[in-house]
């Protein structure tokens, strides 16, 4: 634990509201933070999520927004400080490492009267010192001491970023704020900022802040991180068990759209759009949670404990678990010989996720996939969707229930039926709506996979159809039903290339705009690299292995596993 005296910052009931708009913004929201002494926090969340404004709140920097609460540096409430006496902690207490090196530069000043300034401000020293000074920052961050005759517009972008850092520490600060170190650079330049940034933390030991949409730059460097979302705090622990097993829908919704984490994955950023910033009594993030319910946009969510350094706001305790299934052994018996398809087997599956189960054929994955739908029963173990037991089909006859897609869909179709007749059996069965309604829920699903919706197709039989078509009218009708969890059983695997792509990609596209879960069941490898946020890995009928996608893919660790891979990637060009 951290003594109290230990903290170098704390910021409490921070808030800052923009009233010259109409309404007013609320770009921070109540934030409440300890820092540490040496330590490094990341600030991570979309842009306009109040990252930036709450930076320079602290340095106070806002004139024209009301900045509300304390920022305790030391003891001293910087908040309650007038101008003239912040700027004896501006740049010599704590320092802003600037986003945009153009703009915060000023062009008709030389790079050594700008590193220069702060010295001469605080210290007073004469111009020979200065100039020794300056010499020696520009050494410091890698830059030759000639370039401080020239002007910012006449270097780069990575050696305008050093001389902002240069600028930060020209007063040896004991708090460093760095906002997008990187933004805009290349990766040889971005590269070097983040081992000069390392470097000289570790040479000269202040504290420091990183804010970066760049979630490779906050790994890299940070040992705790938070998530902002419209000024408020929604997320917050140690970098490595955040990035790793995020607990709020918003933070993973960030991790899947980052290229730094999962490198094969197809991206997909979070479906909808950022409040304007407007004050909300509710969750902010509400809109576009794939888990909201109505309560949710009633009361703001407080940020609470729901694991050892692990803080998420969320009415829920963090993502939702849909499925559970503990210990599910199923055996078949054939004449005198028994066998044991599924063995003990037991899995998550968490709202809004998709995770993919993968082995070789017969290796028991259609057969779990088959008890957890309810299709056979388990001669073992219990299986729950969203906390309730499931037994009796009550989770498949259901709006928002779970449903299955199977993997043959030549006799998951009846070819007596008519195309929209198959796609709305499930509402007609549950009673769902009137007729018309159900016709409409029907035509919207088929519309959904990219199926035709005129009458011709409409009253077509299924006989009729080509095998995607079957596919696509199978996905549909699970569809139908808005379902929380949708099982997929190689639903591509007897689809050309081309089908394949785009039914997978119009499934995954559905699955990121409507939020619901997904197991989706291959033997191609490619495939699941390409849509899974988890793995579980089955052979002959037992989990040998699970976990991201991301660590199972780049480090797997079974023997089975490592097997199957170096199978499924030998040709890869």
């Amino acid at each position: 634990m951290i003594d109290e005296g230990q903290y170098l910052l704390e910021i409490k009931n921070f808030g800052v509201e923009y009233d010259c708009a109409d309404p007013p913004v609320r770009a921070v929201d109540d934030i409440n933070i300890k820092l540490a002494k040496n330590e490094t926090l990341g600030i991570i969340g979309e842009s306009g999520c109040g990252k930036s404004s709450f930076a320079m709140g602290i340095m106070g920097l806002l004139n024209q927004a009301n900045v509300e609460g304390e920022v305790i540096y030391k003891g001293q409430n910087l908040n309650r400080l007038p101008e003239k006496e912040m700027r004896k902690y501006r740049w010599k207490e704590i320092a802003l490492v600037f986003q945009n090196s153009l703009e915060v530069l000023n062009p008709v000043l030389t790079i050594g009267e700008q590193i220069g300034e702060p010295i001469k401000t605080h210290y007073h020293n004469s111009s020979a010192e200065i100039d020794v000074k300056v010499i020696e920052l520009m050494k410091k961050v890698g830059l030759d001491p000639k370039w401080r005759q020239a002007y910012p517009h006449q270097l780069s972008g990575g050696m305008r970023q050093r001389v902002l850092v240069a600028m930060a520490l020209s007063c040896n600060p004991e708090l460093l704020i760095v906002d997008e170190p990187t933004t805009a650079l290349d990766v040889i330049s971005k590269n070097e900022i983040l081992r000069m940034l390392q470097m000289l933390q570790k040479e000269l030991g202040f504290t420091m802040v990183i804010i970066s949409h760049d979630l490779g730059v906050i790994k890299k460097l940070t040992n705790r991180v938070m998530a902002m979302y419209c000024g408020r705090i929604i997320e917050k622990g140690l970098t490595s068990e955040v990035l790793r097993n995020p607990l709020h829908c918003y933070t993973r919704g960030l991790l899947n759209s980052s290229p730094n984490l999962f490198k094969y994955k197809d991206l997909w950023g979070i479906d909808g759009e950022p409040s304007s910033g407007i004050s909300t009594n509710g969750c902010a993030f509400y809109p576009r949670c794939c888990q909201h319910e109505e309560s949710c946009s009633h009361e703001k969510p407080s940020l609470e404990y729901v694991a050892l350094e692990h803080m998420v706001a969320c009415h829920k305790g963090g993502i939702e678990t849909f499925l559970k299934a503990v210990n599910i052994r199923k055996t078949y018996k054939l004449k005198e010989m028994e066998i044991v398809a599924v063995k003990d087997v037991s899995m998550e599956i968490k709202s809004g996720e998709i995770v993919a189960l993968v082995g070789e054929s017969g290796s028991g994955k259609s057969t779990l996939a088959q008890v957890l739908a309810g299709v056979w029963k388990p001669d073992k173990g219990e299986a729950f969707f969203k906390k309730k037991k499931l037994e009796g089909h009550w989770e498949t006859k259901m709006m928002g229930g779970m449903q299955i897609v199977f993997q043959d869909p030549f006799s998951a179709t009846s070819q007596r039926m008519k195309v929209l007749d198959v796609v709305k059996e499930p509402l007609d069965i549950i009673k769902w709506g009137s007729r018309d309604d159900r016709d409409e829920a029907g035509i919207k699903a088929l519309r959904a996979v990219q199926l035709p919706t005129a009458s011709e197709f409409l009253d077509r039989y299924c006989h009729a159809l080509s095998g995607g078509q079957r596919q696509r009218l199978a996905i549909a009708r699970a569809l139908v039903t808005r379902p929380k969890l949708l099982i997929a059983d190689e639903v591509t695997s007897m689809l050309d290339p081309s089908t394949q792509a785009n039914l997978l990609r119009k499934l995954k596209g559905l699955q990121n705009r409507q939020g619901f879960a997904m197991l989706y069941i291959t033997h191609d490898l490619h495939l699941a690299r390409k849509v899974a946020d988890k793995v579980y890995v089955m052979y002959q009928g037992e989990i040998v292995e699970h976990g991201v996608s991301g660590d199972i893919f780049k480090n797997p660790e079974h023997i089975y596993t490592r097997q199957l891979m170096k199978e499924s990637f030998r040709d890869m060009i």
